[in-house]
């Protein structure tokens, strides 16, 4: 299960869409997340705790959404997302493998 990125989304899609185009869903649109400022979705209203990490400048880069998916609550306390972490590392590389490459989609 830990290579099959796309299976480890699929939970996800209650919330976020990979489709550029897609909007109105509870979470932000994912699509080009890897290299965008964290809560750079312009068309979502993001909690306060990531709204200021975005005013500090800080963006998605590989470590850090696996970090963020290891425990979301901790790195940003007070989210408004609830999601529990993801506790497999294999399953969380594969996750981020999955969200940064279209191709792979």
């Amino acid at each position: 299960m830990a290579e099959d990125g796309a299976g480890l989304f699929a939970p996800c899609r209650a919330c976020h869409s990979l489709d550029p185009a897609e909007r109105g869903l509870p979470g932000p649109n994912l699509a080009g997340l890897i290299g965008r400022k964290i809560a750079g979705d312009a068309a979502f209203d993001y909690s306060p705790v990531l709204r200021k990490a975005r005013d500090e400048g800080l963006t998605w880069d590989a470590r850090r959404l696996e970090s963020f998916l290891a425990d979301p609550a901790e790195m940003f306390p007070g989210l408004w997302m609830s999601m529990r972490g993801i506790e497999d590392a294999a399953e969380r590389q594969s996750l981020v493998r999955f969200l940064a490459d279209p191709a792979s989609r």
